[in-house]
């Protein structure tokens, strides 16, 4: 018997550390696989779109008061979306491609994985069958920002528009969603691992450390600037002032709606464009409540982040004002009546559900190593064949999506098998 329990024990530590081993490998493919060698490759400016034809014009009233007079306008194709990190960014997402469908127009993608090998800085040669001289309408993945090189990529009347996060908040999501991709979080005790990393961060964390970055600053990191600055630091404003230069529309998670009408009016977009289904949502039990302690520890550790997302949030609500208050708050009114009503068509149940009750695997989320904590939607059976198609789009993740306009993601994909078998 006693023999018996010992083979028993050796066969489960070789599990664990072919396990641990078998992570680590994926966790390093995944993380620091790069594209091939970079060649210089020749500057061709790229001066106009290359939409596959002229956009529909339809009639736009503009937000300047003196001009309340509708006019005709086009609605602007060429878009730069700087998605950042665990900031309602895969809903966008989802909009961007449809709009993209259905306008017929080019998106620059990855090539083997979903993002541009984040988190290196963007090279345009990482875009997927690049060759200097192409054009491209949409960029939309994850990346580590390069304006540089992005500027190389789009037409140069190219709309820029990002999303922001209460750092608060976002530090926490990133905690849970990466915590266990970044190996300094492994030798942190207790069950509250997030408590006990900001009553001491300092302590925890090591700047050099293997994916750290998630868990300081993440914004500003994203953007492409250094996240372990000091906030007195000249760098900081001067990355702020470069961010506040490029992007003609900075959203905010907090008031997602209100930013999508901030974006119609921006490109001239319709109602239809906007709509959609909150996805990459976490399960409400999953999701640490930050005491009003933790909530000032985490804002004061991501200080760089909370002073950007300060000076963002002051410029939206000034677009707010120039919008009109009364205006937008009609606007935001029906876009959630529009919503409701493709919820009720479209979503069997109405709601989300937990990722165990997905029926369809076309339907599961991404989720994160050791849980499946990210929920997502059943398809309602009796939708009617007019909405069938569009229903099918809105519920898409982004990965199946993705798929579904040629990218090839054998990267993601294999790490997700390892994934799989982690939360088994």
């Amino acid at each position: 018997m006693v023999g018996k329990q010992g083979r028993q024990w050796r066969s489960m530590c070789k599990g664990l550390v072919l396990g641990t081993l078998l992570t680590s490998c994926m966790i390093l493919l995944y993380c620091l696989s790069s594209p091939q060698v970079h060649f210089n490759l020749p500057e061709v400016p790229v001066p106009y779109s290359c939409a596959h034809r002229p956009a529909q014009s339809h009639i736009h009233q503009t937000t300047n008061v003196s001009k309340r007079a509708k006019e005709v306008c086009t609605p602007k194709v060429d878009v730069m979306f700087m998605k950042t990190h665990k900031t309602a960014s895969s809903t966008f997402l989802n909009i961007l491609f449809r709009f993209g469908e259905k306008h017929r127009l080019k998106f620059a993608f990855p090539d083997s994985r979903n993002d541009f090998f984040y988190p290196t800085l963007f090279q345009r040669s990482q875009v997927k069958d690049y060759r200097p001289g192409m054009c491209f309408n949409i960029i939309c993945n994850h990346m580590r920002f390069n304006a540089a090189e992005v500027a190389k990529l789009l037409p140069m009347d190219t709309s820029y528009i990002t999303i922001l996060r209460d750092p608060a908040e976002l530090f926490e999501s990133s905690f849970h969603y990466f915590g266990r991709l970044v190996p300094l979080t492994w030798k942190i005790p207790g069950e509250d691992k997030l408590t006990e990393f900001l009553h001491d961060p300092h302590y925890y964390f090591d700047p050099e450390g293997f994916n750290s970055f998630y868990l300081k600053n993440l914004l500003f990191f994203d953007f492409g600037h250094d996240n372990t600055l000091e906030l007195n630091d000249p760098q900081v404003q001067e990355g702020i002032r470069s961010i506040t230069d490029r992007f003609q529309l900075v959203m905010l998670v907090e008031h997602f709606e209100e930013s999508l009408i901030l974006l119609k009016d921006t490109l001239c977009w319709e109602m239809d464009d906007l709509l959609f289904f909150k996805l990459n949502a976490r399960k409400g039990s999953t999701v640490s409540k930050l005491t009003p302690e933790l909530r000032a520890k985490a804002l004061e550790w991501n200080a760089i982040d909370w002073k950007l997302y300060q000076h963002f949030n002051i410029t939206f609500w000034k677009k707010v004002d120039a919008y009109g208050r009364k205006r937008m708050a009609n606007d935001v009114a029906e876009l959630r009546r529009r919503n409701a009503e493709m919820a009720s068509l479209c979503i069997e149940g109405g709601h989300a559900v937990d990722a165990g009750s997905i029926q369809e695997t076309a339907m599961q989320p991404w989720q994160p190593i050791g849980e499946k904590s990210i929920m997502g939607y059943n398809l309602n059976k009796n939708v009617d064949k007019a909405h069938r198609k569009l229903c099918r789009k809105m519920l898409t993740p982004e990965l199946q999506y993705l798929t579904e306009l040629g990218v090839n993601l054998w990267i993601t994909k294999l790490w997700g098998h390892v994934r799989d078998v982690i939360n088994w």
